[in-house]
């Protein structure tokens, strides 16, 4: 939610959060519990919650119910445990989303009274962190995103710093120390009625079932689920520590002008010449000292001034393209990637398999024109028209194939009109 629709008192109060926390950077905040009970604070928490959606947790409360029982009662019976200290977390449900590669991702779902709490929580704190965090921070922060991340990249290619570190490191959410995590919370914050929340939900239990469907629970010893309100803003405290030593006297951003682009876990650093002084820092700093482990299969130091190399991040593909006429001009090319274009096919595919054929055409072109057009707001920098070609093909390809799927005789359009021009009449969305 952004600044200027939270609530007047609400903004008055992280204003103030803020200005003191960059005012005085060793300050540690003492009395920040009363903020996070506030009704106000509960109501925007809840207003977060409800526009974000999402699936039930392990009761099997949803947003729909509550809001047809009343959300009235909800939320002031959550008020009254915060206040009286009585609120105690749920279980968390573990899903599984499946990943380009074919792995599975872990996915921890808190229940909604789980989630207005941890949306109240990070409504306070946010504003104390933002104040330390780093220009080198894009993911999960408020006025920044992916894209600027990217131009990032693309500004210090263009300016020489052509080698590249791509880390990938191994099960980031699941493998954040607790003691450490809370050593950064401590940092700035010492209510203790507010690190007991956020321990409670660091070590809630998580349940999940096996391959015969039977339910099992667990206890978490290290980790934040990935699917909490709060686990971004925690995933950024603990690694806002390597992108601090990373800018100090000794880090590789002074000895060798390198720069580094962090998105939540995942980061490049860019630098003019290759260096193995850099790969030592980054692995000291981040298996000796968070304790995390890089996955140094994917983890590779490339020159993007060689032919055919790429860097792959966040979705786009940046690499040295020689320009469509054959001449020796070179340009940085910034493209969807070949997997962030088979992630769309395989979405398009299950938006048009054949579980859809009772879906009136209408309504299924509504629902692909809204996935269209976000898809595409994302992948509109750089140069994306032959990606966008590519998909508006597959898009035509997959609904004739649909078309002629729903019934038992083969369809046609009408006499004098394309199947391409009739799906342009359903109001077909081009990219």
């Amino acid at each position: 939610m952004r600044e200027a629709i939270l609530p007047e008192k609400l903004r008055g109060w992280r204003a103030k959060l803020s200005a003191k926390a960059k005012q005085e950077k060793r300050f540690r905040f003492y009395s920040l519990y009363e903020l996070v009970s506030h009704p106000v604070t509960i109501q925007t928490a809840w207003a977060q919650v409800r526009a974000n959606g999402g699936a039930p947790g392990i009761d099997g409360v949803s947003i729909e119910q509550i809001e047809k029982e009343g959300e009235g009662n909800f939320l002031e019976a959550i008020r009254c445990e915060l206040k009286e200290k009585r609120y105690r977390t749920g279980a968390v449900r573990r899903v599984y989303i499946e990943k380009a590669n074919g792995k599975k991702r872990p996915l921890g779902i808190p229940n909604l009274r789980d989630r207005v709490v941890q949306s109240a929580v990070v409504l306070i704190l946010e504003p104390i962190f933002e104040a330390d965090f780093l220009d080198c921070s894009y993911g999960f922060r408020p006025e920044r995103g992916a894209h600027d991340a990217l131009e990032t990249i693309r500004q210090n290619l263009v300016s020489g710093r052509c080698a590249i570190y791509d880390a990938d490191l191994e099960g980031y959410f699941d493998s954040i120390a607790h003691d450490k995590l809370m050593a950064c919370v401590r940092m700035r914050v010492v209510d203790g009625s507010v690190l007991r929340l956020i321990k409670q939900w660091l070590q809630a239990p998580v349940e999940e079932e096996d391959e015969k469907g039977k339910k099992q629970r667990r206890r978490n010893d290290k980790g934040t689920p990935q699917g909490g309100v709060i686990s971004p803003l925690l995933a950024n405290i603990y690694l806002h520590w390597f992108d601090r030593a990373f800018h100090s006297r000794e880090g590789p951003a002074r000895q060798l002008k390198a720069v580094l682009v962090r998105y939540a876990d995942d980061f490049v650093i860019l630098m003019r010449t290759p260096s193995k002084e850099l790969i030592k820092f980054v692995e000291e700093k981040i298996e000796n000292w968070l304790g995390l482990k890089i996955n140094r299969e994917k983890t590779r130091l490339i020159d993007l001034q060689a032919e055919e190399e790429t860097l792959d991040f966040l979705g786009y593909s940046f690499r040295l393209a020689h320009d469509r006429y054959g001449r020796k001009l070179r340009y940085w090319a910034m493209r969807p990637s070949r997997k962030a274009l088979a992630r769309e096919r395989q979405k398009l595919r299950m938006m048009t398999n054949f579980t859809r054929c009772h879906q009136p055409l209408p309504a299924l072109i509504t629902e692909l024109n809204v996935h269209l057009k976000g898809w595409s707001n994302y992948f509109r920098r750089g140069y994306s028209r032959s990606a966008f070609r590519q998909i508006n093909q597959y898009v035509r390809l997959r609904l004739c194939f649909h078309l002629r799927r729903r019934s038992q005789r083969s369809w046609r359009p009408s006499k004098g009109t394309s199947v391409y021009a009739h799906l342009a009449e359903l109001g077909l969305h081009y990219l």
